[in-house]
């Protein structure tokens, strides 16, 4: 909102990063003057980087891209836990199965029997821990 002060540079501040956010803003204006209200609306559009939209009354719409967010990948990460449902069906075949979701961690394994264990360290012969 830009009040009876006009635009500062708070209400720009404000505006650059509800762009940054949403890409799509409304941002209304107090004054009853027209020519103000667009000398706002030009003033924002060439301080931002924005497009003009709408001036509908006392309503300023702009919109700018959002930015591409950057991921950090951390090469070193190993594979968080994981969620697993394990379905227990009954002895005598008349009952629903059962259903438990447990959390596997990165070290264990579901079995067969719908157990958790964890995994074993490999070994690996000599042959094929020797360089060539």
């Amino acid at each position: 909102m830009i009040g009876n002060d006009g635009l500062t540079p708070a209400v720009t501040k404000e505006a650059d990063a509800a762009l940054k956010a949403h890409g799509l803003i409304k941002i209304r204006v107090l004054s009853d003057d027209r020519q103000a209200r667009e000398a706002a609306l030009a003033e924002l559009c060439d301080k931002l980087d924005a497009a003009p939209i709408q001036h509908i009354g006392k309503l300023l719409v702009l919109w700018r891209p959002v930015p591409e967010k950057a991921k950090v990948e951390d090469e070193d990460r190993k594979p968080g836990p994981r969620t697993v449902k394990i379905l227990k069906y009954s002895k005598s075949g008349n009952h629903r199965p059962m259903v438990k979701k447990v959390q596997v961690f990165g070290n264990q394994r579901v079995t067969a029997g719908g157990q958790i264990k964890r995994t074993k360290n490999r070994v690996v012969s000599s042959k094929k821990r020797a360089p060539e």
